[in-house]
């Protein structure tokens, strides 16, 4: 009797050590479930912003393609243009044109002078003429600093035909006294620096060749002119 007692006893026990286990298990079993159906809904939600972000990546990359081909064309263009339209000589001299003030004031008298001359009788200028003849032989020596001797009254030449030089740089270079083609032809490097610092360039007058223009010019090779500066004269000479 005693036996079957706790043998029953021991089954009671199992069965409740059994049905404790059992609903611990049943409770972790939930619970990972639980995590696992967070985990899949954290994944699912990863899944979303990475093909959010990616369609917002692909778009910006389509836009920043889409502005550097834009940014390409407006560059090619504005180089084109620039290329196309040389820049105007009156920018290019205007800060030569505030230094050279004392010497358009003196050629301003100058010109006043010839003007003056110009609307007297002929009688009185061709009374005036052996005096024209004399001038040289009482002429002053020209200054150290002169780019070449200033060319006789009345035998200017036409420096516009040179390539390089329009109404700005010829007004320029008369204030300067320069008004022939020797002129320019004897210039020295001394001379060329200083000039370029009264039109305010920077090597033009080599890579336009004016001396080489002026040489040609002062010698009436005019086949040898038109032939190395075929661009003289026209619409594109400045």
């Amino acid at each position: 009797m005693s036996t079957f007692f706790y043998m029953l006893l021991a089954f009671v026990v199992g069965v409740l050590v059994g049905w404790f286990i059992c609903g611990r298990l049943r409770g972790e079993l939930a619970s990972l479930r639980g995590d696992l159906d967070r985990a899949k809904g954290e994944r699912d939600r990863f899944r979303a912003d990475t093909d959010r972000l990616s369609g917002e990546l692909d778009a910006c990359g389509r836009a920043r393609a889409d502005l550097e081909r834009r940014l390409r064309g407006k560059s090619s263009k504005a180089s084109a243009d620039k290329a196309a339209a040389p820049a105007p000589a009156a920018l290019m001299s205007t800060p030569a044109a505030a230094k050279s003030s004392p010497a358009k004031s003196s050629a301003a008298k100058s010109a006043s002078t010839k003007t003056a001359a110009a609307r007297k009788p002929p009688a009185a200028k061709t009374a005036a003429a052996p005096k024209a003849s004399a001038a040289p032989s009482k002429a002053a020596p020209a200054p150290k600093n002169a780019a070449a001797p200033a060319a006789p009254d009345g035998k200017a030449d036409d420096l516009r035909r040179l390539i390089g030089i329009g109404p700005v740089n010829e007004r320029l270079l008369k204030d300067q006294g320069i008004t022939t083609y020797a002129q320019i032809a004897a210039w020295t490097e001394t001379d060329v620096k200083r000039i370029e610092e009264v039109l305010n360039f920077d090597g033009r007058i080599a890579r336009e060749k004016w001396i080489e223009q002026a040489k040609l010019l002062a010698a009436h090779d005019e086949a040898e002119f038109a032939r190395r500066f075929p661009t003289a004269g026209t619409a594109s000479n400045t």
